[in-house]
């Protein structure tokens, strides 16, 4: 459920991240690509900290991947339609 709540969470953060950067003057794209860097981030401190706490790094980076990949093709696909 937790791997849900993160995915929904990254494609909604990444519609904003878009939509943001369109009212600031920038393009979607940038602002899409801005999202993608601070998704990786998040990505790589959460999978840090789920190792730290015992789960094995294989199963956290396959989650992790899906978590990352979801929102971030998401993010990409929407700028794509808005430019």
């Amino acid at each position: 459920m937790r791997t849900v709540i993160a995915i929904t969470a990254g494609i909604v953060v990444s519609f904003c991240f878009a939509f943001l950067s369109r009212s600031l003057g920038w393009e979607a794209l940038r602002g899409s690509i801005f999202f993608i860097v601070v998704w990786l981030l998040f990505c790589l401190f959460d999978y840090q900290n789920g190792v730290k706490a015992g789960y094995a790094a294989s199963n956290e980076l396959r989650i992790h991947l899906l978590v990352f990949a979801v929102p971030a093709l998401a993010a990409w696909l929407l700028a794509r339609r808005l430019s």
